[in-house]
């Protein structure tokens, strides 16, 4: 745990009480700490300290329409979150909790609006990180946590990727190793009469579907969120997850891809490809796994778009991504760092 205050510490490959004690306390007392997860660094506040919550806004530059998450790390916490838990809400946390899924409920008294943005519900998770578990326990209350990233910008997987957005904002980061999903939760809403997906992440809808029977796909998952609609997930928002570079997405053969690009080509730009494709690609390329390895285009996908920042990229033509499964989310993604980008080669 690295604490921007005081002392390096690192919680990588054992547990310490006093560190545990530690950032449980700076929590508790409503500060911020950035915490690892199985999915992305999550920056971390107290869940029913509307002040503390409001500094998560300010460190990130996010806009205070958006709401945030609650994570948790015992399924008892969760009934003083919400107002009710319906069975299909219950199954689904048997299925796939602790794991990379949120679930929207309507919200109980508990929950401040700083957390909600204002709705009538709120989204809860368990990570299946063992550390942020560990943080949770230390806390000894359920923590709201957005992405550890400047707003906007691509959500930050690694420790490295954190300090660089968090240096000097907050009040410590704990080092947690290399996000193994690399993408945010799937967010699915249980609040109204059909169960809908918000946001798809690690858990698929395939997935989700196998559990509730139904399932209904926003339409924002896809497209831009429609003007003047509340956002009820985190992601919904129209340009997200951007590097400076500006991103825009080729859709179809490789053949049609190399054809665009050496037509379009400028000084700056560069590709994101599947790995072996930057043999037959003319220009400068980061790849992000094999054309069919969806989780390892998850994996790496905000690693690489961090990385042409650092390279000074102006320009990114992305290969596009399968949108089933997991891809689904990778998808959702690169369509939002392109501000919906996307080009039919």
């Amino acid at each position: 745990m690295f604490d921007l205050n005081t002392e390096k510490y690192d919680f990588r490959y054992e547990t310490d009480e006093k560190q545990l004690e530690r950032v449980g306390e700076i929590l508790r007392n409503g500060g911020l700490v950035a915490i690892p997860t199985e999915t992305v660094y999550g920056l971390a506040a107290n869940a029913f300290d509307g002040e503390a919550v409001k500094k998560i806004f300010a460190a990130k530059g996010r806009p205070q329409d958006n709401p945030l998450i609650v994570h948790i790390n015992a399924l008892s916490q969760w009934n003083e979150l919400v107002s009710d838990i319906p069975e299909n809400a219950r199954r689904l946390a048997e299925a796939y909790w602790p794991g990379p899924l949120t679930v929207i409920l309507k919200k109980s008294d508990a929950i401040p609006d700083e957390v909600s943005a204002g709705l009538d519900t709120v989204a809860v998770r368990m990570p299946s990180h063992k550390t942020a578990a560990e943080i949770i326990g230390a806390a000894g209350v359920p923590l709201a946590a957005p992405s550890a990233n400047i707003s906007g910008k691509p959500s930050p997987t690694t420790f490295a990727h954190t300090v660089n957005d968090m240096d000097g904002k907050i009040d410590a980061i704990v080092d947690g190793g290399e996000c193994d999903v690399g993408v945010e939760s799937t967010v699915v809403s249980l609040a109204g009469d059909v169960p809908v997906l918000l946001r798809p992440g690690g858990i698929t809808p395939e997935q989700l579907t196998d559990v509730l029977g139904e399932l209904e796909i926003n339409d924002a998952v896809y497209n831009k969120l429609a003007e003047g609609t509340a956002a009820a997930s985190p992601g919904m928002k129209y340009m997200h997850y951007s590097p400076d570079a500006q991103v825009i997405i080729l859709r179809g053969s490789i053949e049609g891809f190399c054809r665009y690009i050496n037509e379009n080509r400028c000084d700056g730009d560069e590709a994101l490809c599947f790995d072996g494709e930057e043999k037959i690609i003319n220009m400068p390329c980061l790849c992000y796994g094999k054309r069919e390895d969806l989780l390892t285009q998850a994996h790496k996908l905000f690693d690489a778009l961090r990385e042409f920042d650092r390279r000074g990229t102006k320009r990114v033509f992305v290969r596009c991504p399968d949108s089933s499964g997991v891809g689904l989310a990778v998808f959702n993604r690169l369509i939002r760092a392109a501000a919906f980008n996307l080009i039919d080669v």
